[in-house]
């Protein structure tokens, strides 16, 4: 099978709008200014589903948005995407290379595209937004120092929303064999906390709960909080949407994480691998992730 992050991060789209809290989208609604321009910008923004979606979900109006990823295939990729979905959706569409710009009667949202490392971006000292959107992003950063940094962002008293922050449990079901499931998983959590991003610790595998400590040392107030858990399982006509290739993605994860590792057998990660592939294409593996959201306002 050919790997395409940005095919990926589509796939996943089904996948993450029934995982995300409903609850803290819900005061994340009440708490934007309605029907005022607002401005957003969102880090790691991959290829722009979030701001599809929130478009869809009714929340944008007026906006400017500015999208930051450190790929430049994804923003390529969002470059291309998002203009067919705005046409798809009745916008028109406006494409310059300074913005992209989707508007009908009731709806004007002009978004910017930025290739750069969000780090890189952060220097550059961008106007502050009144919301700043962090998905899928934090297991992935050092923290708690990178909070400060992304506050940076939000002008004070500003929302952040800061979705799919991983907790610590992998599922997979059924099992193939218990003991060695445990230690595929125990491993692949472990690869995320030694995760190192230019020398420095970059992952963490509880990060959802220990969001609780490190927001409220960053000076963030936590206005909601709730589980945002991806579960995937065959329907009776098979896995909705993309979510096949979903799945065959993350046990490609698994398989780049764990190839060469010295604490497994690799014949048996490969027999492992294979048998989970196949029970994709059999429609009988069933996935989850335990995740956390948080909405919080930003005090610096």
């Amino acid at each position: 099978m050919e790997y395409s992050f940005p095919k990926y991060l589509l796939s996943k789209r089904t996948v993450d709008d029934r995982a995300l809290n409903k609850n803290v989208y819900a005061r994340l609604h009440r708490l934007l200014p309605e029907g005022r321009p607002v401005k957003i910008t969102e880090i790691g923004a991959g290829i722009g589903t979030m701001l599809a979606r929130l478009i869809e979900w009714g929340l944008l109006a007026r906006v400017d948005y500015t999208a930051i990823d450190e790929s430049g295939e994804n923003i390529a990729y969002a470059r291309e995407w998002l203009p067919r979905w705005g046409r798809n959706h009745g916008f028109k569409v406006v494409e310059s290379d300074e913005a992209l710009r989707l508007y009908d009667d009731r709806r004007d949202i002009r978004l910017y595209l930025v290739a750069a490392n969000g780090f890189d971006f952060i220097q550059s000292r961008p106007a502050r937004a009144g919301l700043l959107i962090a998905h899928a992003l934090l297991d992935l950063l050092p923290l708690p120092g990178s909070l400060p940094q992304l506050f940076s962002l939000v002008e004070h008293g500003g929302l952040a929303w800061l979705t799919l922050n991983f907790d610590g449990a992998t599922i997979f079901e059924p099992e193939i064999d218990s003991e060695f499931d445990e230690q595929m998983v125990a491993l692949y959590h472990r690869t995320m906390d030694e995760r190192q991003t230019g020398g420095k610790p970059s992952g963490d595998s509880r990060t959802g709960r220990h969001l609780f400590t490190h927001l409220r040392q960053a000076g963030a107030e936590i206005l909601e909080t709730g589980a945002s858990d991806w579960v995937v399982f065959p329907h009776m006509v098979g896995y909705p949407a993309h979510e096949a290739y979903f799945l065959h993605f993350i046990l490609h994860f698994f398989e780049s994480a764990l190839a060469g590792h010295p604490a497994l057998n690799q014949r048996r990660l490969a027999d492992w691998l294979a048998a989970r592939h196949a029970q994709i294409e059999s429609g009988e593996l069933v996935y989850l992730a335990h995740q956390l959201d948080f909405l919080v306002r930003v005090k610096n």
